[in-house]
């Protein structure tokens, strides 16, 4: 299986290619458009700035590559915002895969919310064998508000989409290869999708 891990400068790449090596698959970093077309999954991750992480998909034509890609993606974290149509953070246009905004925590609580949280109403095989409120770990000041294509939800200040799905595509706000074994199951059930 060809898993490809789109590098595009934003990111905590090198702990997803370490998830992947520990369930024993080698993924590749690459931001080779060619390849990427060819890969069987293809992870699209993310650390940082929206609006810079839009400039530099835009830079490598990755922009108008990811909404047409035909095989499955899993956006983590910032990837699944920039999925999203919009977020506050630098108003910033995403790719309008997901039908819903990123918008900031209230003033009212810490950000980043930082730390295991529990996630739940489950949907999808993307859960297979994992149970409502299992925890995942979350770094996040910005958050997908619930809607149609939620498969998953957790609580801070509110509750909000924490994985979405439409299609071929998925996203998931914490990052499930630091998530101890829910993580591992999540990203196994994605390779088995």
């Amino acid at each position: 299986m060809k898993i490809s891990i789109i590098n595009y400068g934003a990111g905590n790449i090198k702990s997803i290619q370490f998830a992947f090596k520990r369930l024993g698959y080698n993924a590749e970093l690459t931001n080779n458009l060619e390849e990427i077309i060819k890969a069987d999954k293809i992870i699209f991750p993310g650390v940082g700035e929206a609006s810079s992480a839009m400039k530099m998909l835009k830079a490598s034509g990755l922009d108008t590559l990811i909404p047409e890609l035909k095989q499955p993606v899993l956006g983590i974290c910032l990837g699944m915002q920039l999925m999203c149509n919009y977020t506050e953070e630098g108003e910033t246009n995403g790719l309008g895969i997901f039908n819903t905004n990123v918008k900031r925590f209230p003033d009212t609580v810490k950000v980043p919310h930082m730390g295991w949280n529990t996630v739940k109403n489950l949907k999808t095989d993307l859960f297979k064998n994992i149970k409502d409120n299992d925890y995942m770990y979350l770094v996040h000041s910005f958050y997908a508000e619930h809607c149609e294509q939620a498969i998953a939800t957790s609580s801070y200040a509110l509750e909000y989409a924490c994985a979405l799905r439409k299609d071929n595509f998925y996203g998931v706000q914490f990052h499930p290869e630091k998530s101890s074994i829910a993580g591992e199951k999540l990203l196994q059930n994605f390779l088995d999708l």
